[in-house]
């Protein structure tokens, strides 16, 4: 049997991301991203997001299948991020999916967003050990996964009890003048400054707080002492060392987020440790990642940057793996769940819950 051709549909936030995976391998991944007409609002507006789908989905398939040299109905399956997401925005996609669907006649399936970001390293560096342990940042989410099987056993271990990572690093980098989205330009400016210079603290690592919240996450507290740090400088007439605010903010979000990681893999007995979502495309985040498993003996997996960020090829991969190891489909009628939780990897199967 020839491996499966696979097409999925990413419209989480505001990237329309359409990709193609034949079995283990992706033939193209194609994005259309709405950002710049969000970068004036310091944040996605889902209603703009919404109608940027929309207006993109059709050009993105056909530049999808155009530069993969594939037909439509070569297609064998279809593959749709269901959920998390913004609700306006997950319906475009799911819909648009739902008409691929009926249209070729190919099963569909409605996956899940977060374990998407788990699969796609398949089509970089092959398949997933079983279990892995994952770790995905992003604007919307900070968790930490056991994941001994993508297609269907993800297992949260811990999670941010406010705001995300990604999230952290919109506000901060809006409290220093640097643009949206703030990630890249925080990553930037910080390779000027110094990480030390400032000890903003560690939330969640110490103590009680460290007892009740083993892996989960905490970035508020971190941005509040951000704030009142560059407030403080500026009412006294002070210049803020925006590279060295900007090192110290990145190397408190990083130092927590891989020492919970490691810590999560040695307690679990699990040797390999992948990172994603589109924090992950931090440089320091990779660097201090590998140097802390390098020194625990746990092998690192972190996609390159262009598959962390939200794009269709991570749900293509996921479904190309749901169709290999024979899942049952989504139902015609699957719906867009804004808050569906990571345990549920598929949604719209029989009763609601993915088959065995």
């Amino acid at each position: 049997m020839t491996e499966p051709l696979v097409l999925g549909i990413e419209t989480s936030c505001d990237e329309t991301g359409v990709g193609l995976v034949r079995g283990g391998t992706l033939l193209f991944d194609a994005i259309a991203s709405s950002v710049d007409e969000h970068a004036r609002f310091g944040g996605v507006v889902p209603e703009v997001a919404s109608r940027a789908h929309l207006e993109a989905m059709v050009p993105t398939i056909e530049r999808a299948c155009r530069e993969a040299g594939v037909r439509l109905q070569d297609v064998d399956a279809v593959a749709v991020t269901a959920g998390p997401g913004l609700a306006g925005a997950l319906l475009v996609g799911v819909a648009a999916a739902k008409a691929l669907a009926v249209a070729l006649d190919r099963p569909i399936y409605g996956v899940n967003h977060l374990a998407a970001h788990v699969a796609v390293d398949v089509v970089e560096h092959g398949p997933l050990p079983e279990p892995t342990m994952g770790l995905l940042v992003s604007g919307g989410h900070s968790n930490l996964l056991l994941v001994p099987d993508v297609t269907h056993d993800i297992r949260s271990l811990g999670a941010t009890i406010d705001d995300a990572a990604g999230e952290a690093f919109d506000k901060v980098a809006r409290l220093l003048g640097l643009p949206f989205p703030g990630g890249p330009h925080i990553d930037r400016a910080a390779r000027e400054g110094d990480q030390v210079a400032i000890d903003f603290p560690r939330g969640l690592t110490s103590g009680r707080d460290l007892q009740r919240h083993r892996f989960d996450y905490s970035f508020s507290g971190l941005k509040t002492a951000v704030a009142r740090w560059v407030q403080a400088r500026e009412q006294a007439g002070e210049p803020v060392p925006v590279a060295d605010v900007a090192a110290s903010f990145q190397e408190a979000v990083v130092d927590v987020l891989t020492r919970k990681a490691v810590l999560a893999c040695t307690e679990h007995g699990v040797d390999d440790l992948l990172i994603g979502g589109g924090v992950a495309a931090n440089s320091r985040l990779r660097a201090l990642a590998q140097e802390r498993c390098d020194a625990a003996g746990i092998r690192l997996r972190v996609p390159r940057p262009g598959l962390c960020t939200d794009n269709g090829a991570m749900v293509a991969a996921l479904g190309a793996q749901m169709v290999q190891r024979g899942r049952t489909p989504s139902d015609l009628d699957l719906p867009a769940d804004s808050s569906q939780p990571v345990e549920l990897v598929q949604s719209g199967v029989g009763a609601g819950h993915s088959h065995p």
